[in-house]
């Protein structure tokens, strides 16, 4: 059965036993079985997307109109959680229509697994599809081994979690995690999608919490880091984490793709030792005033000279244009240089990061700014949510800028704008 319709059963069943459709829980006996817990959300989003003129996406599409999709429209994502004894299952149904495009339905499930203990042994485990997030950053987080979670979306989402086996201990300040996570993959799967095992150790010293991390990718080898959360009074908290790779998935165009390809030359490629790191911290008044400030290294994401080459290779791709070449394909060489904005989880490797937000009431309106000291390149973001009992709305934009050759400012997206409500049940 596909995902889609696995994910329409569990919310029809889901239907048949809530007692009422407004009620924020739905809560039903069965024979044999505890209680089991039903709850969810549906989220009507508006999407808006303005295309730049600039940049590999923007040079290809004005050479070929119409190569590049608008990513505007209407999306409605509807999620719903259950909860039966050891089991736990998060399931989202997602319709979109895009602008130029009809409807498009798709379903999958963020979370699918059973959970138990050994009473009084402080031992714990859980197997199956569940989404295990680690480290202390906010923007970026190097030792989150297992999720790799997408950070700094424009939307709160739930994530879609990984296929795991977990072992947990716990006592009074002290905690270890064991994952072996995506077993049943190819160990040639890249990136958060590689077999691996996984083990992180915590412990509560005061006001610190401290972290050690440890992972052995299939393909990837061994990594380890460590990371700080320190409460240092009433309103400041500071933030490290710090993470060493003996080699990380990537992007690279073959080495003799200096001229024109007939197939996208960015292909699967290994980044040597390397490191990342971060450090933060948080300022928060009586007033609910918050002030975040992060900054970032990452030693896998690509280098100045590489994304000079990059540089280099749009302007070539650009003057083919004005020569005999065949336009579909000076087009499709140009629209294949965005495969390096996948090529890591940072653009760059120096990252500096600023966010302001406010709790007041109902209201929480926020705004931040990412920026790269390499080549001016800068994101903003401002937000504005209300949350009440049942209902949330949310409007957020984002804008992509910098001197033109700064990579940010060469982006497929220029501004992208988004206004959602979330009824929850």
């Amino acid at each position: 059965m596909k995902p889609a319709l696995l994910v329409a059963a569990l919310w029809l069943a889901a239907a048949a036993v809530a007692p009422t459709a407004g009620s924020a829980q739905a809560v039903v006996a069965a024979s044999g079985w505890a209680a089991a817990e039903f709850s969810g959300q549906i989220r009507p989003e508006l999407r808006a997307v303005q295309r730049p003129g600039r940049g590999p996406i923007g040079l290809a599409d004005a050479i070929e109109p119409g190569r590049v999709a608008s990513g505007s429209g209407l999306v409605v994502q509807s999620e719903l959680r259950a909860r039966l004894q050891g089991w736990h299952a998060t399931a989202t149904l997602q319709q979109q229509r895009l602008q130029g495009a009809g409807w498009h339905d798709q379903g999958w499930f963020n979370e699918a697994y059973g959970s138990g203990g050994s009473a009084g042994s402080g031992w714990q485990w859980s197997a199956g599809k569940r989404i295990v997030g680690w480290d202390v950053g906010y923007g970026f987080r190097p030792d989150d081994m297992v999720q790799q979670e997408t950070r700094r979306t424009l939307l709160a989402t739930t994530p879609i979690g990984r296929p795991v086996l977990m072992a947990e201990h716990f006592d009074a300040s002290t905690a270890w995690s064991f994952v072996l996570v995506n077993v049943t993959h190819s160990r040639h799967e890249p990136g958060a999608d590689e077999p691996a095992f996984a083990a992180r150790w915590y412990r509560r010293i005061n006001a610190l919490d401290a972290y050690g991390f440890l992972r052995h990718g299939a393909h990837t080898g061994q990594s380890v880091g460590a990371a700080a959360a320190w409460v240092a009074g009433e309103s400041l908290e500071l933030h490290a984490s710090w993470r060493w790779l003996a080699a990380a998935d990537t992007l690279a165009p073959a080495a003799d793709s200096g001229g024109l390809a007939r197939a996208n030359p960015w292909q699967p490629a290994t980044v040597g030792s390397s490191v990342q790191g971060l450090v933060g911290g948080t300022w928060t008044d009586a007033e609910q005033f918050s002030l975040l400030a992060e900054a970032w290294w990452d030693g896998t994401a690509l280098s100045d000279g590489q994304w000079r080459a990059w540089s280099a290779r749009n302007r070539q791709f650009e003057a083919d244009a004005a020569t005999p070449a065949p336009r579909s394909v000076v087009a499709g060489n140009l629209a294949w240089q965005a495969s390096a904005f996948d090529a890591a989880n940072n653009l760059r490797r120096a990252n500096l990061y600023l966010r302001a937000s406010w709790t007041r009431d109902h209201w929480q309106p926020a705004l931040d700014i990412l920026y790269h000291p390499a080549d001016g390149g800068r994101s903003l973001t401002a937000s504005l949510g209300w949350q009440g009992d049942r209902w949330r709305f949310d409007a957020a934009a984002r804008w992509y800028g910098g001197p033109c050759s700064a990579v940010l400012a060469q982006l497929p997206t220029r501004l992208q704008i988004v206004g959602a409500g979330t009824w929850s049940f």
